[in-house]
């Protein structure tokens, strides 16, 4: 599985993003795909996920009702709409897939390269 996120940029503080992973190869062994991020000096945390068969989702509880997470079955491809971006929204945005949800970056065997979102105050 390759997965080639992108859309991250800056963005001032109230503003939308939406942030893109194209996935490619084996994506059917995939049942759960996520969106991580990572601040400078903190850890990789986790930020929603999508179940790619039934479409469920899951959030962590500091972007819910903000971001919303989505996937085009036909196009392989990983959305996060991101609404209302805090400063603390800034990070790199990684996307990634693993084969059971978990809100764990260990949980999930294949990365995007990350894509950059900077909110501004």
């Amino acid at each position: 599985v390759q997965l080639q996120a992108s859309g991250g940029g800056l963005v001032q503080a109230g503003g939308s993003l939406r942030l893109s992973c194209a996935a490619s190869g084996r994506i059917f062994s995939s049942r759960v795909m996520g969106w991580f991020r990572q601040a400078p000096g903190k850890e990789r945390e986790f930020v929603a996920a999508i179940r790619w068969g039934t479409g469920g989702t899951y959030y962590k509880d500091s972007v819910k009702g903000r971001f919303t997470i989505s996937r085009d079955n036909a196009k392989n491809t990983l959305y996060l709409q991101m609404n209302s971006l805090k400063p603390e929204d800034t990070a790199v945005y990684y996307c990634a897939a693993g084969s059971a949800l978990s809100e764990q970056p260990k949980g999930y065997g294949y990365w995007g390269q990350g894509t950059l979102v900077t909110v501004s105050s």
